[in-house]
């Protein structure tokens, strides 16, 4: 009956420990994804620059955009020209730097639409 006993805790421990590794690897991966979705040197996701003329398409984008109010992964400025800084968007109709589709859900990044300090939060 012993013997059983320890067995049953080592086999749990064992469990718990694997789960608790599994738990940390997954959560390093997640992190590590929303990390790496703009470049804060070249204000870039992907190839493209985040900051620009933009038109907006129903299919085909470059990005994938979803408005938040709170969290954004990048904080967007519209401007009327010379959107040079990063954040700083042009609507435009043709000959775009960057397409973007408005989404309501699966984004590449979500965006919140600033008045001022536009840029990377």
């Amino acid at each position: 009956m012993r013997k059983s006993y320890l067995e049953l805790i080592g086999r749990t421990t064992a469990l718990f420990v694997l789960v608790v590794f599994l738990g940390c690897i997954m959560t390093k991966n997640s992190q590590h994804k929303t990390n790496e979705d703009i470049d804060p040197e070249t204000c870039k996701y992907k190839e493209f620059k985040m900051y620009g003329k933009v038109e907006i398409v129903e299919s085909f984008p470059d990005v994938k955009v979803q408005v938040v109010e709170s969290f954004p992964d990048l904080k967007v400025k519209v401007v009327e020209s010379f959107p040079g800084d990063c954040g700083e968007w042009e609507f435009v109709g043709s000959f775009p730097d960057l397409k973007i589709q408005f989404v309501e859900s699966f984004p590449d990044v979500k965006i919140q639409f600033v008045e001022s300090f536009p840029g990377i939060p």
